[in-house]
């Protein structure tokens, strides 16, 4: 269970935003790193700007992140930081649900499993879920359409999977705040790289860290 010198790390949607700010961050603290985006123009064009390897994932295409798994043998930090926000009624016939499950809490399971035969072999990992206080119970599920029931269920799986994880592999949900990107809007007082401080600090965690929690400025905060 010892961390590699330079681990390898996978961030999701990281060809913007937080999920940018993310892999730069891990980059620049010695990981290797590649940026994962489903539109493969713009994640080509950020993984150069970083200097990081990119990998075209589209997280309603199992297929896109199967190839990527085995193609590359795991990584040892695994960050599921793509999601979508849409603000339709669930009741809505225009209701996102099935796509938000997808994105938000199906492939970042099927990404884990799939990783799973790399944690067992190095005893050495750590997984980010990207959720939001707006899929916490405690803050009253605010947000809109289904994204807040799809974060909820991703802070579900945080929790659960602590029990099934290999020893040395820590998982955690982070909330970033409410950031400056496309997804925030431009009035957000956070950056993306104060957004990506939390996740950053749960994925290069010392061996005497927390898992299975939920977190906000590096705080643990309720479900």
């Amino acid at each position: 269970m010892i961390r590699p010198l330079h681990p390898t790390a996978l961030v999701t949607g990281g060809n913007r935003g937080i999920g940018r700010a993310i892999a730069a961050g891990l980059k620049a603290r010695g990981c290797v790193v590649t940026l994962a985006a489903r539109d493969e123009a713009a994640g080509r064009q950020a993984a150069a700007d970083l200097g990081t390897g990119f990998a075209r994932i589209d997280l309603t295409d199992p297929d896109s992140y199967f190839e990527v798994l085995t193609r590359s043998g795991g990584f040892d930090i695994l960050v599921n930081n793509a999601g979508i926000l849409n603000d339709v009624s669930l009741l809505s016939p225009r209701s996102d649900f099935d796509r938000a499950m997808e994105v938000m809490v199906h492939a970042p399971l099927d990404l884990i499993r799939l990783n799973l035969p790399h944690w067992r072999q190095t005893g050495w990992g750590r997984i980010v879920n990207l959720s939001s206080g707006w899929g916490a119970h405690a803050e009253g599920l605010q947000g809109p359409g289904a994204y807040g029931v799809a974060k909820a269920a991703l802070n579900a799986l945080t929790r659960a999977l602590v029990r099934d994880l290999p020893p040395g592999v820590k998982i955690n949900a982070a909330c970033p705040g409410w950031v400056a990107t496309r997804m925030g809007g431009a009035q957000a007082p956070l950056t993306p790289d104060e957004g990506a401080d939390t996740p950053l600090w749960l994925a290069t965690l010392p061996d005497d860290g927390p898992t299975g929690g939920f977190f906000r400025a590096r705080q643990p905060i309720p479900w």
